[in-house]
């Protein structure tokens, strides 16, 4: 099966074209924005934990990795030069990726104002590279596909997750790649998932990272809600509900890997398929997470709230009919009349998957996106866990 996008020297293809603004240090937010509102098609990503190394490697590895998601062109990498994360350490990768990346330091450009007009002067060279690209035929093999849940109610188990479980093992047999993430509402899963592993090292390593997350949100006298008020006023009752349903959106296909995150690096998928992933379950991070391991789409299951991501499009999915608006891009609401199986729906989201990967914008993109944020784990907090720190293959 073929789609049409943006072939990319690395041989990834993009279903956009963008022009990422990275601002390695939160010092350098408004100098971005200031950037790209000069730059059609830009997105800034900001990192706002700290501008030191030594902890901060995961958001390092996060930052260049969203620089070669396939859905960018080309990257302008900002320091304010203060700090000692050196703007080419997340501009070299993007390069050898085949991308045109530039950098610019505000110190050593002598100010925020002259910073802001070099910006725009390499940020529109950047653009200039990004429209020599034009739409191909591509294989499906290409494509990689997000899946997340969020705003989850009763009708997301029995309609949206279930379809969207449809529509990912659809992909899978057409040759492309599905990656799910939120270990932390996977929990009581675990069987489940191992029984779909491809061996025992996948298995252990799904139990493994399964159980490393359960530690992170369940620390000693600082326990977090495994379920929001809104799940609750939504009418699931027992977290065992909710991970049932998260597990619907995973589908049925075999597990090929269980993709890490952490100081060592990214992991991504090695060949297509399904895959599970540590993709956090916070909405803004997930969307950075899937955009570095590679997602052009983001399949998005929810009760009827309007997620958004500018690096990588979401196709909404809602099966609750009273908060279906123009949010939503496939309403699934007939599975919860009688009217249709969740096998129909399934095929009209992946009919969906296509269009929008074809160039087809999604009910709200361009409009109200969430912040496009840069989570790591604390590893002060891991060392304390006792949680390994493993090597990314």
């Amino acid at each position: 099966m073929k789609l049409n996008g943006y072939l990319r020297p690395d041989g990834s293809v993009g279903v956009r074209n963008l022009i990422l603004i990275i601002a390695v240090d939160e010092c350098c937010e408004g100098i971005a924005r200031k950037i790209s509102e000069k730059i059609d098609n830009s997105v800034v990503v900001t990192n706002y934990y700290t501008c030191m190394l030594g902890g901060n490697e995961e958001t390092l590895s996060n930052m260049i990795n969203a620089g070669c998601n396939p859905n960018v062109a080309g990257a302008l990498v900002l320091a304010m030069g203060c700090g000692s994360i050196d703007p080419n350490l997340v501009a070299g990768p993007i390069n050898n990726a085949g991308k045109l990346a530039k950098t610019l330091t505000c110190i050593k450009n002598t100010g925020t104002r002259n910073t802001i007009n070099k910006g725009i002067e390499l940020a529109k060279e950047i653009e200039e590279y990004a429209n020599t690209f034009k739409r191909e035929p591509v294989d499906i093999s290409k494509l990689i596909v997000g899946v997340k849940c969020g705003g989850s109610d009763t009708s997301s188990g029995i309609a949206s997750n279930p379809s969207v479980g449809k529509s990912v093992d659809l992909l899978v047999d057409a040759g492309a790649t599905a990656v799910s993430g939120e270990l932390f509402e996977l929990i009581g899963c675990e069987d489940a998932l191992c029984n779909r592993a491809v061996n025992d090292d996948v298995a252990q390593k799904i139990r493994k990272l399964i159980a490393d997350e359960e530690k992170r949100w369940s620390v000693p006298g600082a326990d977090l809600e495994t379920m929001s008020v809104g799940n609750s006023v939504g009418g699931l009752t027992t977290i065992e509900e909710k991970s049932l349903g998260a597990l619907h959106k995973t589908g049925s296909k075999p597990i090929q890997g269980i993709l890490q995150f952490n100081q060592m690096g990214y992991e991504k998928p090695t060949k297509p398929g399904m895959y599970l992933s540590e993709a956090t379950m916070l909405c803004g991070g997930s969307a950075m997470h899937f955009a570095a391991v590679g997602a052009q789409i983001i399949l998005w299951t929810s009760g009827g709230a309007g997620f958004n991501n500018p690096l990588v499009p979401v196709i909404r999915v809602s099966g609750n009919e009273d908060l279906i608006n123009e949010d939503i891009d496939i309403d699934a609401t007939d599975i919860m009349k009688g009217l249709k199986s969740s096998d129909e729906i399934g095929k009209r989201i992946f009919d969906e998957v296509i269009e929008v990967a074809n160039g087809k914008k999604t009910s709200i993109e361009d409009i109200g996106y969430s912040y496009c944020s840069l989570i790591q784990k604390d590893i002060r907090l891991e060392h304390y866990l006792g949680i390994k720190l493993d090597k990314c293959k």
